[in-house]
């Protein structure tokens, strides 16, 4: 039993890994299972086909969701991690009914839209500019049946966030985004190999990923001030934007920037998984 630190109360993998349990969900998983040195069953997590088959056991054992296939040069998402954002938004949206969610930057994964719609039935929109990864993210969709509850949108100008993907019709519940964390690719590749080395091994694509997953120009700084002009833009389009913030500094610009802007609200969720820090920023107007 593998056990996760600090997830959500509600999060299903808050009691760690039943890879006995997991392997019937993915039998695909069995041969990168062995005893660890603490005499417990456990994965490799430096091979990156070990951890993408323990995501898709951990994502089977939902019953709407059997198929989750996309290219090894695409992020694989931690599902505990990434779950934990839909149980946190969950808890902001307590009061509100027919959730529609807009999922800025979804992935050829799709998995915030997947999980939602396991979790808790919601109705998704997600937007991204790589056409390939939403082919990827639509066969998902299409393989799990989810149609009625995910659509999908490409945004065309990469200069833009929601300018081009909300619609004059539209009204969402929340929007909500995983922004890019690096400056420039260069930099990306960096700390690719700083995580590399740190695990002694060359398990490049444990941390993989295609240019608009990983940076935008100016960072996560830059990307984050340029979705809250955006979202000053469609006050009455969300009752909440939210973010994933991961690094402590750019909460509070943003939240100086937010008032500039007019927000009546904005508040930060800490989320502690294992050693990982971070912190959803959300405000409204």
């Amino acid at each position: 039993m593998s056990k996760e630190k600090g997830l959500h109360p509600k999060n299903k993998f808050n009691t760690g890994y039943n890879f006995d349990e997991l392997v019937l969900n993915n039998s695909n998983l069995k041969e990168f299972v062995a005893t660890n040195n603490y005499g417990n069953l456990s994965i490799d997590f430096s091979n990156p086909k070990a951890v993408k088959e323990l995501n898709k056991a951990l994502l089977f054992s939902y019953d709407k969701l059997s198929v989750w296939d996309f290219p090894d040069e695409n992020l694989c998402p931690p599902i505990p991690g990434r779950l934990d954002y839909i149980h946190h938004l969950s808890d902001l949206l307590s009061s509100e009914e027919n959730i529609k969610i807009l999922d800025i930057g979804t992935g050829a994964t799709c998995i915030y839209p997947i999980l939602g719609v396991a979790e808790y039935n919601w109705t998704f929109v997600g937007s991204d500019i790589d056409l390939d990864s939403l082919d990827y993210a639509q066969d998902i969709i299409y393989d799990n049946k989810l149609e009625e509850n995910i659509t999908l949108r490409q945004q065309f100008n990469e200069q833009n966030i929601l300018k081009g993907i909300i619609e004059e019709e539209d009204s969402f519940t929340a929007t909500m985004c995983n922004p890019p964390f690096y400056k420039s690719a260069e930099e990306a590749q960096g700390a690719n190999r700083r995580k590399t080395k740190n695990l002694g091994n060359n398990a490049v694509r444990n941390f993989s990923g295609n240019n608009n997953e990983l940076w935008y120009v100016g960072g996560e700084k830059a990307f984050l001030h340029n979705y809250l002009y955006e979202s000053s833009l469609f006050k009455t389009k969300s009752k909440w934007f939210t973010s994933l913030v991961s690094k402590k500094e750019n909460i509070e610009s943003l939240e100086k920037s937010s008032k500039k802007l007019g927000a009546v609200q904005f508040k930060v969720i800490p989320m502690n998984q294992g050693n990982k820090v971070t912190r959803i920023a959300c405000w409204q107007f």
